[in-house]
């Protein structure tokens, strides 16, 4: 008796449903990378592509034509580092140089700025005429800082019948000041124009994080009996967490590539000593004909402000998933 071999079971029918669902998914993911493609390419000519060119010319020497000539590996930035006094200097106490001036601006511009808006903020949620005093102190914010430099070029003139300051000092009975040629005060003359020029934008943002807090919270707290300044430091403070860390960082990113109102009003002087990184980047590249030296430069700005925004990014993702 043959025994005849069963028949293979048959492939199950595809699911149509299923197999829609996963075409239909594709094509709505080819269509989202079609409308992200633009923002891509922009990015990668004007972002990516920069950054690469900068990091790899570090490396050379460098020509008029910013070609890569003479490979240098890390010279430059042994040179920065260790040999360039006007970029840093820590030869003498206290140190100087470009790095330094750097440093002190990140210490001074961004503790003044955030105390003085934050102030600003509270006070002006307060005042009846809210709408004016903000846009009075927000409108150093819409000037370019060429123009603002120019405005405190005349406050800082020597000449007490132009200057403001020392109009006011020679009124006062006083001795008037170099505020611009004096190495010890030229910086903080600088970074005390750019506060002006930037308090309005912490003030702006700061002032609607503060409309944006439970009122219920703080009511309850002004029932159980708390002050106005316990209210700010123990509630309204660590709510406004986010806004100030926000702001700080637009603050740093200012002061890393703060440039344009240095140049207007000093030219990195008296000689070197109000020089910043973007500044000294500047000149190496276009005064002194050094693109490597200055690529240098560039590639040291970058790798100041990458740890920050990574931090910043990493801020708001945890924020999101708190919320």
């Amino acid at each position: 008796m043959s025994t005849q071999p069963l028949p293979a079971p048959a492939a199950p029918a595809p699911d149509a449903k299923g197999h829609q669902v996963l075409l239909r998914s594709r094509v709505e993911g080819l269509k989202g990378f079609l409308f992200v493609l633009p923002a891509l390419v922009v990015l990668a000519i004007f972002l990516i592509y920069p950054a690469y060119y900068t990091i790899r010319l570090a490396f050379y020497e460098g020509d008029f034509h910013f070609g890569f000539f003479h490979y240098l590996g890390i010279e430059n930035f042994k040179q920065l580092l260790t040999n360039d006094k006007d970029f840093l200097d820590l030869s003498k106490f206290p140190p100087g140089g470009a790095l330094i001036n750097n440093l002190r601006w990140l210490i001074v511009y961004i503790s003044l700025s955030l105390l003085i808006g934050l102030g600003l903020a509270v006070l002006a949620v307060r005042v009846r005429y809210e709408r004016f005093v903000k846009t009075a102190i927000f409108v150093p914010m819409a000037i370019a800082a060429v123009a603002v430099g120019i405005i405190w070029l005349l406050v800082y003139s020597p000449d007490a019948d132009v200057g403001v300051l020392n109009a006011l000092l020679r009124g006062g009975g006083l001795h008037t000041q170099s505020w611009l040629g004096n190495p010890s005060l030229v910086n903080y003359a600088l970074i005390f124009a750019y506060i002006w020029a930037s308090v309005g934008f912490v003030m702006v943002v700061l002032s609607a994080a503060i409309k944006g807090l439970p009122a219920d919270v703080l009511e309850a707290a002004r029932v159980d009996g708390a002050n106005e300044w316990q209210i700010f430091r123990r509630i309204m403070f660590p709510l406004l967490s986010l806004p100030i860390s926000v702001v700080t960082i637009w603050l740093f990113i200012n002061v890393i590539k703060v440039f344009d109102i240095i140049y207007v009003m000093t030219g990195g002087g008296p000689g070197t000593s109000s020089r910043v990184i973007a500044f000294t980047m500047y000149e190496e590249t276009f005064h002194n004909g050094r693109p490597g030296y200055g690529a240098a430069v560039a590639v040291i700005m970058l790798v100041l402000i990458a740890p920050v925004m990574v931090l910043n990014v990493r801020r708001f993702r945890s924020e999101r998933v708190v919320a």
